[in-house]
């Protein structure tokens, strides 16, 4: 998925973002929504639930393309360091970097490294950002995935929420088209909760 087109682009979701209400994001979120009603459902509502799920993720594919969106920024990492991985792709995503963000997300996984490091650091940003009103509900949702995906494909989930996060970055309502890549705003409401919460924003 290249991401949003001209046409449909905006101030806070501009051309080439995936975060908010993208196509990757409401089927990830559509499919994990209705597996989990089929899961509380009987069996006549499970299969419908079934059904309801595949439709509305079929009509999500228009966008994907052959080779995957990071494929370029994987081949060109060299580091195999837990630690500078989980660094840079802070880095990738402050700098609204996509696939650089995608990228050292699965090799991380590639490695075997631990998954809740990963998690902890895109939780930051999950509820720092804006996102749309889905950066939350698409953190949770990857949670949730991970571990129902067969081992095989679970890494995927995090790549994309690492993408999704990158997208979102520093797209606040306060936030101007031109703000820095490297200086994004906060969610609204975020620093303030901070505050009464008595931690650091």
């Amino acid at each position: 998925d290249r991401g949003r087109k001209k046409q449909g682009s905006s101030k806070l979701k501009p051309m080439g973002s995936v975060h908010g209400a993208s196509v990757g994001v409401h089927a990830s979120d559509a499919a994990n929504a209705w597996r989990n009603i089929a899961r509380v459902s009987d069996d006549r509502n499970a299969l419908a639930s079934l059904i309801i799920g595949a439709y509305h993720t079929a009509g999500q594919r228009g966008n994907v393309t052959d080779e995957p969106f990071h494929a370029e920024a994987l081949d060109a990492l060299k580091t195999k360091d837990r630690d500078r991985l989980l660094a840079e792709t802070g880095s990738a995503i402050r700098g609204r970097d996509q696939a650089r963000a995608s990228a050292l997300v699965q090799r991380y996984g590639e490695l075997g490294h631990p998954l809740r490091p990963v998690m902890n650091l895109l939780l930051g940003f999950a509820v720092s950002e804006d996102g749309a009103l889905h950066a939350e509900k698409y953190y949770h949702t990857v949670e949730e995935e991970f571990s129902a995906t067969r081992e095989k494909f679970r890494w995927r989930q995090p790549v994309a929420l690492a993408r999704v996060t990158a997208s979102e970055y520093g797209l606040s309502p306060g936030a101007s088209r031109d703000t820095p890549k490297a200086g994004g705003e906060r969610a609204p409401g975020y620093e303030e909760a901070c505050d009464l919460l008595k931690v650091g924003a």
